[in-house]
């Protein structure tokens, strides 16, 4: 099946569960273990570092978050591995980041 969606409307964003309040989230694929959403990270936004089971990829598409003192842009990729730890983020500006968790083998 092609799953096709526009990123940028209005429709399908819902408040992300387990994230600070005003962040919201769009899934894009969900399926067998691997996940594909689109986080917006408001203004102020901050989340405590964390690990997680699968790999995890981010490409900012707007703004920018901070981890460290590191900003990534519009524009940054980043690949994450497994159950390393990540954060604290960031984010002065806000953001939307496309969000890629892969199953492990």
């Amino acid at each position: 099946m092609i799953n096709t969606r526009n990123i940028y409307d209005e429709l399908g964003w819902e408040e992300a569960p387990g994230y600070q309040v005003g962040t919201r989230v769009k899934t894009l694929r969900d399926e067998d273990g691997f996940k594909t959403i689109l986080l917006k990270f408001p203004k102020g936004f901050h989340m405590d570092s964390h690990t997680h089971i699968y790999n995890e990829q981010h490409i900012v598409l707007e703004g920018e978050y901070e981890i460290d003192g590191v900003v990534y842009g519009s524009g940054t990729y980043r690949f994450i591995p497994a159950h390393k730890n990540h954060g604290p983020f960031n984010s002065k500006t806000g953001a939307i980041v496309l969000v890629i968790w892969d199953k492990l083998k």
